[in-house]
């Protein structure tokens, strides 16, 4: 079992920036990735970056070369950087890791979501 539990979202200026944070507990061991989601309003989760067990990254063209994902190992945290933030990334941002394990196969996981409102 896995529980994400996101933070750092709030409200914004355009071309701000801000940064939130995930934080994993339980059997993390076995998380292969973990990813950051994203929904607007009347709009579709849509996925924003994700990070993969070898460290590799990937990110949705609309936030390739604003956004950074990251994690740190110890406290067991994936975080995400949000630089030149507009308008339409006016969102809830959700955490998301995959999990695999013997009895159970591949898992899902989602964070309740952080508010991020970017306007001016």
């Amino acid at each position: 079992q896995v529980q994400l539990v996101e933070s750092g979202g709030g409200l914004v200026q355009p071309g701000g920036s801000l940064r939130l944070s995930c934080a994993a507990s339980g059997n993390t061991l076995s998380i292969i990735t973990m990813a950051w989601y994203r929904q607007a309003p009347g709009k579709q989760r849509e996925l924003v970056a994700v990070i993969g067990s070898g460290g590799s990254r990937h990110y949705a063209d609309s936030v390739k070369g604003r956004f950074t994902i990251s994690r740190d190992h110890i406290k067991n945290t994936v975080y995400l950087q949000m630089n030149s933030l507009n308008a339409e990334d006016t969102a809830v941002y959700y955490c998301h890791a995959f999990q695999v394990a013997p009895g159970s196969g591949g898992m899902d996981y989602w964070g309740k979501g952080t508010l991020v409102t970017v306007s001016s």
